[in-house]
């Protein structure tokens, strides 16, 4: 397992690693000072399993690095330490694992790592498309759009490959889970990948602009709202976790 921690104190650097290792002795994790080094070390394989970021950084926003580290890293779970709960509803806005209050305890490591077992048994649906003479399986997470294309379907996936699927797009709609919300005619997205809700057009997490039926643009904000709403339920310590 991957595991890195991104804090410019040093001191707490090692006090989030001994908290670590109060969970599992043999942890170990890079650390790293600033979120460009962390970035620059997360395009290396293997991923990043989890990264504990500072929301606070000298001439950073650990909110800016979370998104960059999303975009290059989408299975990277991240987990914010912080000294306050200032920023905690833009951190979950960003679906983060956590949201630590320092010092960061064992207790709050052990429930970071359940979260993102759970986080990730969760994912693991698999789809399996058929594409010219080729057959593709890819995981459900992975998906990020699906467009109509006449009688074909148009799959963006996260790490920018775009698979054109010679099937009915009703068909494959009715394969999704709950994370996919339909917010036009032959439009279909991925919450999980949404940065941006307005009242005409939804913004995905690479910055396309995407429009919304306006006859349904209440129901469909609705629909978002509960799911952002039950996703973040699911995140005890909202307020942030003392232990």
């Amino acid at each position: 397992m991957r595991i890195a921690i991104c804090d410019d104190d040093i001191a707490e650097q090692e006090q989030i690693e001994k908290a670590l290792q109060g969970w599992d002795p043999t942890r170990t994790a890079e650390k790293f000072l600033n979120g460009a080094a962390l970035l620059d070390a997360a395009k290396r394989l293997p991923r990043f399993d989890i990264v504990f970021l500072d929301i606070y950084l000298p001439g950073e926003n650990g909110i800016d690095i979370a998104k960059a580290l999303q975009n290059a890293s989408p299975e990277t779970g991240i987990a914010f330490v912080t000294t306050s709960t200032e920023f905690a509803v833009d951190a979950f806005s960003l679906h983060a694992l956590h949201y630590l209050v320092k010092p960061v305890s064992t207790d709050g490591i052990i429930e970071t790592f359940r979260r993102l077992n759970e986080l990730r048994s969760k994912r693991r649906r698999q789809l399996s498309f058929t594409v010219g003479h080729d057959r593709h399986t890819v995981f459900m997470d992975q998906i990020c759009l699906l467009e109509n294309d006449n009688h074909a379907v148009n799959v963006s996936l996260s790490d920018g490959r775009r698979l054109k699927v010679w099937t009915s797009f009703a068909e494959l709609e009715q394969k999704l889970d709950g994370s996919f919300l339909k917010i036009n005619r032959g439009i279909v997205v991925n919450m999980e990948y949404i940065v941006r809700m307005g009242t005409d057009t939804c913004t995905m997490r690479d910055g396309v602009k995407l429009p919304i039926a306006i006859r349904h643009s209440a129901s469909i904000r609705a629909m978002y709202d509960n799911y952002v709403f039950d996703r973040l339920s699911q995140q005890r310590g909202v307020r942030g976790d003392k232990g």
